[in-house]
């Protein structure tokens, strides 16, 4: 039973901005590799490589982004690549804004697994305890926040119940 799936998708202002940003810095280094000349078969055909290159990068790099999937499936939360069974999860807590902001930075603790995006504000934390713990916590982006704090406990208190 899937108690929640997100797909941490970029936002399309993203992929105007990265399309913009595209444009120009393949004008500027266009220009630059070939001086002010824009026509003439050798040199176009640079020009259309340089862009190609600079806009498969930029995409490539929003997919990747975009690729990310958080889930808690079978008592297990599932953040990108990385699994955690929900009997190792302890305390859960949806964060705000400020409170994300916080974790990421100053509060951040080195050792722990984040699975943040520039473009996601706000986080759930998830405390993970136990002796054989790789992290001391998850912190995961969502859109959702209190949807996927509950979808946790909710799946560790079913587990609980069918123990």
């Amino acid at each position: 039973m899937r108690a929640y799936h997100e797909r941490l998708w970029v936002p399309p202002l993203w992929w105007l901005i990265s399309a913009l940003c595209a444009g120009i810095l393949g004008s500027e280094l266009f220009g630059t590799i070939l001086g002010s000349s824009l026509f003439g078969g050798y040199q176009m055909a640079v020009g259309v490589a340089i862009y190609a290159v600079i806009v498969l990068v930029c995409a490539a790099t929003l997919v990747h982004w975009g690729g990310a999937v958080v889930s808690v499936t079978g008592g297990e939360l599932r953040a990108a690549g990385t699994r955690l069974a929900l009997p190792a999860a302890g305390e859960v807590r949806p964060l705000d804004e400020k409170q994300t902001r916080a974790m990421r930075g100053p509060r951040a603790d080195p050792s722990a697994y984040l699975l943040v995006r520039p473009y996601l504000k706000k986080s759930v934390y998830v405390e993970v305890t136990g002796p054989d713990a790789r992290w001391p916590y998850l912190l995961i982006g969502t859109r959702h926040p209190a949807r996927l704090a509950e979808a946790i406990e909710r799946s560790r208190a079913a587990m609980a119940s069918q123990e």
